[in-house]
């Protein structure tokens, strides 16, 4: 993928931050995910908050998604209709009742908000149009702790995603690898969807790159973008504007600012 020019900035809308990442990279931004995300990265803040946290972020979220979702007219009497009618009547677009939607739970991080996004479907859809998939993925990494690739020890599919939305939250967008592996996953075994909406809560320069260049027919929502351990200049610039000098990533792959290590976290779980 070509880097884009210092002066393609995206003219985001509302609620978005401007940036120069393209077209299908979309940074949700908002004073209350801005405070949700700065409250739920620390670590005075605990477990029930935290979850509490990333429930209310991943709302967010999926709400602005919700533009990549297949649509259609749609025309219902309310329950006015017995006294007016002529008027009680309400129009315009709404999901496609015809649609399908595949949400993957990448264990163990993605476990709360896929099941909220299902969840979120499921309350406005036909029930036979929305499946929860769960893989098991983890990191490999080498004996320096660097991440070298990703297991993919088990998973319970559904069937096939073909023609479906694809949606992925991935709360840490770090390296890309175990995304881009899910992915691959799905499209050599369980067909080809028409569109993979990726959902990182927070995610990295090089979390954009690994996923724009590996994959097709892909949009990414994300409520932060982390790129602490760029240069001093680089932070002055709008983000995108110099990606190929932008670093979000640690020896370990870890993000920076970050959350840490928010699969241990959301599960109280350290080993």
């Amino acid at each position: 993928m070509s880097l884009p020019s210092p002066t393609d900035l995206s003219d985001a809308p509302a609620g978005e931050l401007r940036h120069a990442y393209g077209d299908d990279v979309h940074l949700v931004d908002n004073l209350f995910l801005r405070s949700a995300l700065k409250k739920l990265s620390t670590a005075q803040t605990r477990l029930p908050q935290t979850l509490e946290l990333l429930r209310s972020v991943y709302g967010a979220i999926f709400a602005a998604a919700a533009e990549e979702f297949p649509r259609c007219e749609s025309q219902v009497s309310t329950r006015m209709a017995a006294d007016h009618p002529e008027a009680a009547v309400l129009s315009g677009e709404v999901f496609d009742p015809n649609a399908n939607f595949v949400v993957c739970d990448l264990l163990r991080a993605g476990l709360v908000p896929s099941q909220l996004i299902f969840e979120r479907l499921l309350s406005v859809l036909p029930d036979e149009r929305v499946r929860l998939d769960h893989l098991n993925l983890s990191r490999i990494s080498d004996t320096k702790g660097r991440v070298t690739g990703v297991d993919l020890a088990g998973s319970k599919i559904g069937g096939s995603v073909e023609g479906a939305t694809l949606i992925i939250p991935d709360p840490m967008g770090a390296t890309g690898s175990t995304l881009v592996r899910a992915i691959e996953h799905y499209r050599k075994h369980h067909g080809k969807p028409r569109r993979v909406v990726v959902l990182p809560m927070i995610c990295t320069p090089e979390f954009l790159r690994r996923v724009l260049d590996s994959v097709e027919d892909v949009v990414i929502y994300a409520a932060r973008l982390d790129r602490g351990l760029s240069p001093a200049d680089v932070l002055e610039t709008s983000p995108g504007t110099h990606w190929e000098r932008e670093r979000g990533l640690n020896e370990r792959s870890y993000i920076v600012p970050g959350a840490g290590g928010m699969g241990e976290v959301l599960n109280n779980s350290w080993c």
